[in-house]
Order: structure tokens, then C-alpha cells, then sequence
């Protein structure tokens, strides 16, 4: 059987690639990678393990927990506070970061992550994901504390998700563009089968939630009106909607055959910029998107150069097919 190259092995030539890596990044990589195959078998199996449901509790957002966004949080968790690549870690589940265990060494890498993106779908079978974000700990060997998670994006040392649907793949990017790998369950490994993922500059595809339409901001509703006039109206040609409400799942439809995704500003409620969190899914899934050719904006700003005030700091997203990207920027910079 040929098996062909695996992420493991992957991520070895990677690092060779660099004559004085010390190999901590690698083995950081590849001990997510075991948290992600768990929290996959978690989710395929469900109602098997008693796992679907509400867990009767709210995150620090104020949103309802399932068990399984409990379940995933605690695999991340304690698949990487003992390797001694972290100096901490944050999690859109958690209100402060996470205290590593006593006697176990300090790192001089951070890790935030979204254990379970999309999870008020899990109850109805919809595709699901893990989102992370990895930092360089302004100092090694300490304890983080929440002002050193507070780097913009474009200081991301790698980012990426784990897709859980109808195939388990994991996606990410060094910065050095995207790579995709699929989970080959008779061996237990994720096996490279999507290379250096590319997304069109047009398209004709957008995703978006478009019940919302009466609460965003002119320059979007402009945008996605011009979009359902189709062939009939200025930009003469049809376009179609597609909307998963799990952003891993629809940046994945991205990343594979392009598109726009867009979870704008809009006016429900002043205190809340965006729906998705900055640190968790903007700044992660914004790096993938850019380092596969695509951009991604909140409409005013480039959302890599955000320089983040708290760690669950909301913003608009806007990002996807690069020509489309600044369309929006444009009607945005029109008032």
C-alpha cells in the first residue's frame, strides 16, 4: 500500500529545512496532532458516548457550552501542558490562560485555540473543527500571562484548523503556504493529500449569514445586493450563496475552491465589534487565507495588523478571493 507522505513526516523535512531549529516546534505540531485525532473519535461517535447535548453551562462569552466544546478544550489541554514546548496557553472556552502544571519546564511557544468551532451543529451532524493559532512567548521560561497573547497576527509562527466532517483532514501553514492532510484511519495518521492550497482571486461563490441583512452596514448590504442581482444588475453575472455557520468548515470550502466569507460588523449590539473572536478564528483563519492567496479585512483594517486589546476581542471578518476582498474594502473606504 502506498501511503505516501504523512504529516509527520512532513513536518520533519520541514524543520530541516531550518539548520538551527531545535526541534520543539516540530514535536508542538505533532502533540496537537494526537489532541485533534481524539477530539475527532469524540465527535464521530456522539450520541454513542453520551457526548452530544448542552453541558448546562455558558463560556466566558456568556454562549452556551455543549459537552463535547467542554470535552475538546480539556484534550487540548492536557495533550500539551506536560510537552514543555508552552509557555501558556489560551482558549476561546476560558476566561484566563492557562496555568501549566507545577514542574514541568517553560517553553518559548503560546498556543490559542478554538477546541470546537461551530459546535451548535454538532447535534445535527454538520462539519465541525478545531482552530489554533501558535505564538512566540515574548520571554521562554516563564509562566505567560494574558498581555503576551496580545500579538498581532502577522507575529503568527504557524496557524491552521482540523476539520471533522465527512473525512478528518488537518490544515495549516507555516508561513510558508498551506497544506492540507487527511486523516488514513487504518494507520492513524493524517497523510498529505491537499498541497499548497491556492484560492482564486474571483469567484463567484460567497458565504455569509444572510438573515442578518437588515443589520449590517451599508457598504455590505451594497456588496451582497449587487452579488444576489445576478446576471441582472452591475456585476452581470450570477453568484451563489453557500453557508455553513461553522467558520472551519466554510474557510475550508475557500481554501479548496475558492469563494468570500463574510461575517461583517453589524448593528444587533454597538458593544460587540464582530461576532468571531480576534485571537481564536480571525487572526488564525486570516493567516491561512493570505498565505494561500487570498486577503482578509474587517472592512477597514487589515486583520493580521490588529494589535489586540483583550483576549476575546470580537471583530468583523471579511476574507476569501482577493479581488472580491477589496471590492468590499472599496465600498467600505465610499462610506
Amino acid at each position: 500500500m502506498q501511503i505516501g507522505t504523512t504529516l509527520s513526516q512532513f513536518i520533519i523535512e520541514e524543520t530541516r529545512l531550518y539548520p538551527g531549529a531545535t526541534g520543539d516546534f516540530a514535536a508542538l505540531l505533532n502533540d496537537l496532532t494526537v489532541a485533534c485525532k481524539f477530539i475527532a473519535a469524540q465527535v464521530q461517535r456522539g450520541a454513542l458516548v453520551g457526548a452530544l447535548g448542552s453541558a448546562g453551562t455558558d463560556n466566558v462569552q456568556g454562549e452556551v457550552q455543549k459537552k463535547l466544546d467542554i470535552i475538546s478544550n480539556d484534550a487540548i489541554l492536557h495533550a500539551m501542558d506536560w510537552t514543555g514546548h508552552l509557555a501558556g496557553m489560551v482558549s476561546e472556552e476560558m476566561d484566563a490562560p492557562y496555568v501549566l502544571p507545577a514542574g514541568i519546564p517553560r517553553g518559548k511557544y503560546l498556543l490559542l485555540f478554538d477546541p470546537l468551532d461551530g459546535s451548535s451543529n454538532i447535534d445535527v451532524g454538520i462539519s465541525v473543527g478545531t482552530i489554533f493559532s501558535v505564538l512566540r512567548a515574548p520571554v521562554a521560561g516563564r509562566d505567560a500571562v494574558a498581555a503576551d497573547f496580545l500579538q498581532p497576527g502577522v507575529e503568527q509562527v504557524a496557524a491552521g484548523y482540523a476539520l471533522y466532517g465527512s473525512s478528518n483532514m488537518l490544515v495549516y501553514s507555516t508561513g510558508y503556504g498551506v497544506n492540507g492532510f487527511t486523516l488514513e484511519p487504518s494507520i492513524g495518521e493524517y497523510v498529505l493529500t491537499h498541497t499548497q492550497m491556492r484560492i482564486p482571486e474571483d469567484t463567484s461563490e460567497y458565504a455569509i449569514n444572510a438573515s442578518n441583512h437588515r443589520h449590517w452596514q451599508a457598504p455590505v448590504r451594497r456588496y451582497i445586493d449587487e452579488l444576489t442581482q445576478g446576471r441582472e444588475g452591475p456585476r452581470g453575472r450570477d453568484f451563489n450563496m453557500r453557508w455553513v455557520g461553522s467558520m472551519v468548515a466554510d474557510v475550508h470550502r475557500l481554501l479548496c475552491r475558492g469563494g468570500i466569507f463574510l461575517y461583517p460588523f453589524d448593528t444587533r449590539d454597538p458593544a460587540k465589534p464582530g461576532k468571531l473572536r480576534l485571537l481564536y478564528e480571525a487572526n488564525p483563519m486570516a493567516f491561512l487565507v493570505e498565505q494561500a492567496g487570498g486577503a482578509a479585512s474587517t472592512g477597514v483594517q487589515r486583520i493580521l495588523d490588529i494589535e489586540p486589546e483583550a483576549l476575546h476581542q470580537r471583530v468583523p471578518v471579511i476574507l476569501g478571493a482577493k479581488k472580491e476582498v477589496e471590492r468590499v474594502v472599496a465600498y467600505h473606504q465610499e462610506g
